[in-house]
């Protein structure tokens, strides 16, 4: 009987040794397997920062960055223009110094004009067309010359900061806001993936298809009665893993205007206890279900935490008005604001395992050249600019690969989650939205921007107050 026993031992352990050997590994060291079975180098971040501001396009701030795909040029000057109706002229790119001008309206009609069928010529005309340019006609962004100011860029002159992250980590030159519209579908999109209506509150079923007008805050919205977003977001797998987060909210006016067709309008207050279109969560079923409302926090918390060490797994910073970049604010002051927030991520003990995400949310109706690819029913939008900073982030690396902010989602499910989706086919949670975005062949994967083998670099800490940089050459 014992004699047995071993012998079924033994069977079993050759047939769990063989379970181990990957195809092709034959009669390999063990060292060769155990290297297969080191952990994920992704695990080296254990804290993704996603700072998200508003409303420039890639052209408007990278598009003369040497190396990326910025805007068509020849002997310096480019050869791209778009057509002004009201005056006939064909306007090139041009460099933009002030630190405050007009932008154009970004609803889902004028991306669709703004693209053109892909020509990407309808940017003046629809910036001419906003029904609400400017509260204050002596403002001179609100004249109607200046709707021209859409085709303005900067270069180091105005954000020597923005390009100094570019020189020393990674830029992204494909990254595409994840739906062909506005703010309010964008941080929709940036916590859960979709923008929906519901019909039913507390029935993810009841949810169908917004790409432009999903409901929006009692301040903003055409009702007082507060919305319910009832589909599933990150924060759902996040606390059934136990995975720690927080949402950090800058207290201000609101960066957005309650009409997405608007370039400009008054600012609506804001802090972490206001949801509002920067701050939807409040309003997720899963998060009220789940007693997470405290997650969402004054952005003083962040700092506070990052001075600790300890800042929580996920972090989703938003801005206020002053500090947004949404036109008509200046380009300085979210400058300084952003850098304040790196520098402090860079002083803390979390910065040895720390991802910052730097985006723009959308395009803000300025010029932008490269035509977004068709991916669904919602996107991509417009290009926008996009930077990671860490340790372990390449140093100057121009990332090519089309990304959207689905790929954020992704790369923190990878790092924290397993590889788990927000998939109603597998989140416990169904709901009817179009496809699984994390798992669209288009979505890049961010793991390219990092050298995980690589001694984690030091800090770069900057002047939030910076001189001009050098002007770039195109």
């Amino acid at each position: 009987m014992r004699r047995r026993l071993t012998a079924a031992l033994a069977l079993l352990a050759c047939a769990v040794g063989a379970a181990l050997v990957l195809p092709g590994e034959g009669s390999r060291s063990g060292s060769a397997l155990a290297g297969r079975l080191r952990p994920d180098p992704i695990h080296k971040i254990r804290h993704v920062v996603i700072v998200m501001q508003e409303n420039r396009s890639f052209d408007s701030y990278f598009g003369t960055y040497p190396g990326a795909r910025g805007i068509p040029m020849r002997h310096g000057e480019p050869t791209v223009c778009v057509p002004d109706p009201r005056t006939g002229i064909c306007w090139q790119p041009f460099h933009d110094p002030r630190d405050r001008h007009g932008g154009g309206p970004h609803g889902e009609t004028q991306a669709r004009i703004d693209i053109d069928g892909g020509r990407m010529d309808g940017f003046i005309r629809a910036a001419e067309h906003s029904p609400h340019r400017c509260r204050n006609p002596n403002d001179p962004v609100c004249s109607p010359s200046s709707a021209i100011d859409v085709m303005g860029w900067h270069d180091a002159r105005e954000i020597p900061n923005y390009w100094g992250y570019a020189r020393h980590f990674v830029l992204q030159d494909r990254m595409f806001e994840a739906n062909r519209s506005w703010s309010l579908p964008q941080h929709l999109f940036m916590v859960s993936e979709w923008s929906a209506r519901c019909s039913r509150k507390g029935d993810p079923m009841s949810c169908v298809n917004a790409l432009d007008g999903p409901p929006s805050p009692p301040d903003f919205g055409e009702t007082k009665k507060p919305p319910h977003y009832d589909w599933t977001d990150l924060t759902w797998l996040l606390h059934r893993a136990g995975v720690s987060w927080g949402y950090y909210v800058s207290k201000g006016g609101e960066p957005d205007c309650a009409k997405d067709s608007a370039a400009i309008c008054p600012a609506r207050a804001q802090k972490a206890t206001t949801p509002g279109i920067w701050n939807p969560l409040p309003w997720f079923d899963t998060v009220r279900k789940n007693h997470q409302l405290k997650n969402i926090q004054s952005v003083k918390r962040f700092y506070k935490a990052a001075r600790a060490g300890r800042l929580p797994a996920v972090s989703w910073v938003v801005p206020s008005q002053r500090a947004s970049e949404h036109p008509p604010a200046r380009i300085s002051a979210g400058q300084a604001y952003v850098t304040n927030l790196i520098n402090s991520v860079m002083r803390s003990p979390n910065w040895s395992s720390t991802a910052i995400f730097l985006a723009w949310d959308d395009w803000g109706g300025i010029y932008d050249h490269l035509r977004p690819p068709n991916v669904d029913e919602n996107g991509f939008g417009l290009r926008v600019p996009g930077l990671v900073i860490s340790p372990y982030a390449r140093r100057g690396f121009i990332d090519d690969q089309i990304l959207s902010f689905d790929a954020y989602t992704k790369f923190i499910e990878d790092d924290f989650l397993g590889g788990q989706r927000l998939d109603p086919l597998t989140d416990g949670r169904p709901d009817p939205r179009p496809d699984v975005r994390e798992a669209v062949l288009q979505v890049g994967d961010l793991r390219r921007d990092f050298n995980f083998s690589q001694r984690p670099r030091s800090p770069l800490l900057l002047p939030t107050h910076p001189r001009p940089g050098p002007a770039s050459q195109p």
